[in-house]
């Protein structure tokens, strides 16, 4: 292992930076810092900048007073300069990686950043990529990019995968206690990488390459969204068959074994179980492989924001009204429980379709004050006794913890229930997904 490299992080003198300062990106460089660390947070958006440096969060589950402590001591500072990478010993890129409108992988923002990497490397420095990505960015796009400098990759700089494991709002785990795999170019690669973030992390899995770690990390959620898909068409069928697919599930987890439960819902969200799997199915077409599983559970899962809004007529029907006209009541946008992210969020796919069939839409969520939409911008509305009875719909697409569904079912003219939350309230007003 490089002698200096293994010095600074024995001795919290190797100085990092993390580029890209999302929910990855945030809360790695906190955990860094917090383990004594100099971090450097560097990005493009401007106003992550100032407000970071201000000692404001912006990114659930890291608070302003813990961002402001660091800040204090001057371990952690923010800049939208890449010049700082000059300074840095080690370099964690957290830059988004979405999807084109074609449903190819966008790896622009990698691209840009290796560029700015590129133009400030110098010998000694360990780079290390968290951007989820299809297997093979990082020797085929990342290292070739790296070595157009002269310097070579296990001699000159180290370079390595490590994928991002991030839960917004999920109590139980955070960067510091989720093992982290890394997988690196060559194996001092690997054993510098691992050795960096074992510095942070009380878990780290070192894996033989680069591209097991990528792979593993589209396993992880191709996993997820897969289940979910079948989960999902379990519901319509379900629902065919007059059969609470809710009660059908309690049922099957009933079993200690060969079973795990999966949830369905309005459609899939978040940056990762949406996009993921399409990184995957990309890079199999072009060796000339269709990715079945993962394509027909892509298929599904984009199909339920539509297949919730045909419920949604169904309620309306029943009360011999139509679309047009008609005020439907959203209760939460964001993707998850109890958090503000609405990427990629199926509720957005739903409120669109009600606009364009006519409908008056009003949406609730307190962690989501505005949203805005290509034609308009809506805002939350507070609940009350008459938004409730003033809606000829009321559909729940977020089961926000704050919710009080026992009031909401006194006052609701009628309910389209996509989460289960209304379970326990035996009423002919519910309909469930």
């Amino acid at each position: 292992m490089d002698r200096l490299l293994q010095e600074g992080i024995s001795t919290r003198s190797l100085r990092v930076a993390i580029v890209g300062l999302g929910y990855v990106g945030l809360p790695l460089a906190t955990t860094f810092a917090e383990v004594g660390f100099h971090v450097t947070g560097i990005d493009i958006d401007q106003q992550k900048i100032e407000r970071a440096n201000r000692g404001e969060s912006y990114i659930p589950g890291i608070e302003s007073s813990r961002l402001q402590a660091l800040i204090d001591t001057k371990r952690l500072h923010f800049t939208g300069n890449y010049a700082a990478l000059e300074d840095v010993d080690a370099v964690s890129i957290c830059v988004p990686t979405p999807l084109r409108k074609t449903r190819d992988p966008d790896i622009s923002y990698i691209v840009a950043a290796i560029q700015q990497v590129r133009a400030h490397l110098r010998p000694g420095q360990l780079i290390v990529l968290e951007s989820t990505t299809y297997p093979g960015t990082t020797d085929e796009v990342v290292l070739p990019e790296l070595e157009s400098t002269g310097l070579k990759v296990g001699k000159d700089f180290y370079l390595a995968f490590s994928p991002e494991r991030i839960d917004p709002g999920n109590p139980n785990f955070d960067t510091h206690n989720t093992p982290k795999i890394v997988g690196g170019i060559t194996p001092v690669c690997t054993e510098i990488a691992q050795a960096f973030y074992e510095a942070a992390i009380e878990k780290v899995v070192p894996v033989s390459s680069a591209r097991v770690a990528e792979m593993a990390k589209l396993l992880e959620n191709t996993f997820r969204a897969v289940n979910i898909g079948l989960v999902n068409e379990i519901a319509i069928i379900c629902d065919k068959l007059h059969i609470n697919v809710w009660e059908v599930i309690d049922a099957a987890a009933t079993k200690p074994f060969g079973f795990m439960p999966f949830m369905p819902g309005p459609g899939l969200g978040g940056h990762c179980i949406p996009v993921d799997p399409h990184y995957l199915s990309w890079k199999l077409k072009t060796l000339n492989y269709t990715a079945r599983f993962i394509e027909l559970a892509a298929e599904i899962n984009s199909s339920m924001p539509h297949y919730v809004v045909n419920k949604i007529s169904e309620a309306l029907n029943e009360q011999r009204r139509s679309f047009n006209g008609a005020t439907v009541l959203v209760l939460g946008i964001a993707y998850k429980r109890d958090v503000g992210d609405v990427r990629e969020s199926p509720a957005i796919d739903i409120i669109e379709a009600l606009i364009a069939r006519k409908a008056v839409v009003i949406y609730n969520d307190e962690y989501v004050p505005s949203l805005a939409l290509p034609a308009r911008t809506l805002h939350s509305q507070p609940l009350s006794n008459g938004l409730l009875q003033a809606a000829d719909c009321v559909v729940i697409v977020t089961d926000h913890s704050y919710y009080d569904i026992s009031w909401i079912v006194q006052e609701a003219r009628c309910i389209v229930d996509t989460r289960n939350l209304t379970q326990g309230h035996d009423d002919e007003k519910v309909l469930l997904l």
